[in-house]
């Protein structure tokens, strides 16, 4: 992710998305248009502030089980109370009615499907600040009660360990975005004409219950509902299987129900992704479903709806590509995103190891944010622009942090510092600043507390997103480069994205790869450049 250059006044905390330093520089133009984006119309509120009683909601008669019960928590200090435990999610079926600006902006059904990993007699979600109608387990009514960020279940009868099982949860509310003061305003955010969602770390279950945790991946089918005029985007490939199959149906755009122009059409091959009008209901909404065959992150999760110009078709190198723009931004060309989407996709196929989805691209809103997130497939973008090198930050995340994601956050510059360096070659290979020079433009500054005084290997809480974990992190990858040359650091970067390919890792398993990949022992490099306070040696 990338976003805005830390307040002075705030010691390196920040919103929790940047735009690197250099690159804010460059966008002063595009940031500006922040200001005059349009008013957000979505209220704030701070992670577990809810703990309201639901109304009708169908209950069980009896007390809540007394037999075992899963974690409440994954365990992770950097996200307290996020994820739980006792059971493995294996597929999200989100169906979603959108109404920006309604009485009630969402209306959702989610069926769960996971395999519970111990004896369950009863189990968390995570969900904050919506209303609950009711929850069933295999079919049969469950007991549910909330409390702060979670939502208790206990089915009718035990879960058994080894045992496949379906939560079906009906909720609906207006999602507001996670106000945190340590990493700023994220999640469910209003557009002038939509939402804008993006979720990292922690704003995935104000949209939908789930583990909200990196830990646990999933596949994901969307079903979304929005009023006739607007689009909805989500991350994956429309499914177009046909009317009355499982997740039938396409999604919404084209001429004159808010999707491309007119004389602005998609470039389509036969077998690219398609984004056509469908489902016109006599109460003037229609239906779009997306597919993620992939697993993915919760956070990484995404939703849009609004108004887009929309662009479809294939990388040189043959990855789909859906890209999508907000038309009432100025200066920004919906062909120049479209084509810098696909030739950084096979730039980073041919240094990073094979495109680990089944289509790329990206979406630019007209959000009064600013950050960017990878979100999976279809990274997306606020209000401040098209800036190539963010755009090449967030793509490389689709390797680094997408496909190999985390299973802590103290690991976050796995994420981070691989796509701040990736970034650089961008810029190299552009004809900006080289590598080496954005290198010694950062280590010529030995008073820099953000960099040399925050281990960037466990950088705590109020750094998760710091300049140490996005240009150390950055560095110490450089560092690696220029310690066993540019042949097996490379083919470091591929062993790992083809080895920890769609599943979870940590920063120890990294160092255990690029010693068992170089043929040299580097404890004593990684230990200095993660876990040592000052400045290392170059």
């Amino acid at each position: 992710m990338a976003g805005n250059s830390p307040s002075p006044h705030r010691d390196g905390a920040r919103t929790p998305l940047r735009i690197p330093r250099r690159t804010a520089r460059r966008g002063a133009a595009g940031l500006a248009a922040l200001a005059v984006a349009g008013s957000l119309t979505a209220c704030q509120i701070s992670l577990g502030d809810d703990d309201r009683a639901v109304s009708g909601t169908p209950t069980p008669e009896g007390p809540a089980a007394a037999g075992p019960a899963g974690p409440t928590s994954a365990g992770d200090p950097y996200v307290p109370g996020d994820g739980n435990g006792g059971y493995d999610v294996k597929h999200y079926a989100l169906k979603l009615a959108i109404t920006p600006g309604g009485a009630k902006e969402l209306d959702g059904t989610a069926t769960i499907t996971a395999t519970a990993t111990a004896r369950l007699a009863r189990f968390n979600l995570d969900l904050t600040g919506l209303d609950v109608a009711s929850v069933t387990v295999d079919g049969a009514p469950a007991r549910q009660q909330r409390g702060g960020s979670e939502l208790e279940v206990t089915p009718a009868k035990p879960l058994p360990k080894g045992a496949s099982f379906q939560a079906v949860v009906r909720y609906s509310g207006t999602p507001r975005p996670v106000s945190d003061p340590i990493l700023g305003k994220y999640g469910w955010v209003r557009t002038p004409d939509g939402v804008f969602v993006a979720c990292q770390p922690s704003g995935a279950h104000t949209w939908f219950p789930s583990n909200d945790h990196p830990s646990d991946k999933a596949t994901f089918d969307f079903e979304i509902t929005v009023p006739q005029g607007l689009t909805a985007i989500a991350n994956g490939e429309p499914d177009t299987a046909p009317s009355g199959t499982p997740g039938g149906g396409a999604p919404t755009s084209g001429p004159g129900d808010g999707g491309t122009p007119p004389g602005d059409a998609p470039t389509a091959g036969p077998q690219d992704p398609t984004i056509t009008p469908v489902a016109a209901h006599r109460f003037l909404e229609t239906t779009s479903r997306w597919r993620v065959k992939e697993p993915m992150a919760t956070y990484l999760a995404t939703v849009d709806v609004g108004r887009f110009g929309v662009r479809t078709g294939r990388t040189a190198g043959g990855v789909p590509v859906i890209t999508a723009l907000d038309p009432n931004l100025p200066g920004v060309s919906l062909d120049a995103f479209h084509k810098l989407n696909a030739e950084i996709t096979d730039e980073w196929s041919k240094r990073f190891g094979p495109y680990p989805f089944s289509s790329t691209g990206g979406l630019i809103d007209n959000a009064g944010v600013g950050f960017a997130l990878e979100a999976q497939t279809r990274p997306v973008y606020g209000a401040f622009g098209l800036e190539p090198t963010i755009v090449a930050h967030e793509l490389a995340h689709q390797w680094f942090g997408d496909s190999v994601s985390l299973k802590r956050w103290q690991d976050i510059w796995l994420n981070e510092g691989f796509a701040t360096y990736a970034e650089w070659m961008w810029d190299e290979k552009s004809g900006g600043q080289s590598v080496q020079e954005h290198f010694d433009e950062l280590y010529r500054d030995p008073e820099n507390r953000e960099l040399w005084d925050v281990p960037t290997g466990r950088p705590g809480r109020a750094q998760l997103f710091g300049r140490s974990v996005y240009d150390r992190g950055g560095m110490t990858l450089h560092a690696l480069r220029k310690r066993v040359g540019d042949g097996p650091f490379f083919k470091i970067l591929q062993a790992w994205t083809k080895e920890k390919r769609h599943s979870g890792a940590t920063t120890p398993e990294f160092i255990a790869t690029a010693n068992r990949v170089s043929g040299k022992n580097l404890d004593a490099f990684f230990d200095a450049w993660l876990f040592q306070r000052g400045r290392p040696s170059p």
